[in-house]
């Protein structure tokens, strides 16, 4: 996948999680109205409250937002995007702390590696062009953890989806990051 195709598929997760997380998720955390999405079963029985189903990307976002610690954990579930064979490219999401654009979004990105595993990290899209390379914590703005993903399959066509989750610490006090909006 080139550069440019890898720019508008991060951006339109970015597009696509500001526009479904862009309202005020209550203390009770709802849940999506949309089956296939609120009644997905993760590993380990881990519960999310709010989900939004991305119809284009095939994939699914599911959240808790924790306003005492001002935290939010994701579990984002997408097709493994081509990579030059059937479930072997890339999957990210990210919050941008600085803008609404692509430049500056801290990513958690997940891949096949060479070796066959299933790798995931922090990175920052310093540009358009970024490398992509793990970030070291001292260069998040928003502190990551619980950083991991997990494979399955995608419904009966045999495709490979994975589960990428991870636990961003969000500003306390400020009311959006990238467009998003939290409490």
């Amino acid at each position: 996948m080139d550069v440019n195709s890898r720019r508008f598929v991060v951006s339109l997760v970015l597009a696509t999680m500001a526009s479904f997380l862009s309202v005020r998720p209550s203390s009770a955390q709802s849940s999506s109205s949309s089956s296939s999405c609120a009644s997905y079963t993760f590993s380990g029985n881990q519960l999310y409250g709010s989900c939004a189903s991305l119809p284009r990307l095939g994939a699914t976002l599911h959240y808790n937002y924790t306003a005492q610690t001002s935290s939010v954990a994701v579990a984002f579930r997408a097709p493994l995007a081509s990579g030059g064979g059937g479930g072997s490219g890339w999957v990210a999401w990210g919050l941008n702390p600085s803008g609404s654009g692509m430049v500056g979004t801290q990513a958690v990105v997940a891949f096949r590696h060479s070796n066959g595993s299933l790798v995931a990290y922090p990175t920052v899209l310093d540009s358009y062009a970024p490398s992509m390379a793990p970030a070291a914590a001292k260069d998040l703005v928003l502190p990551v953890s619980g950083v991991s993903v997990e494979e399955h399959a995608a419904g009966g066509s045999g495709t490979k989806a994975v589960v990428l989750y991870a636990t961003v610490a969000l500003p306390a006090g400020k009311g959006s990051v990238g467009g998003i909006y939290f409490p």
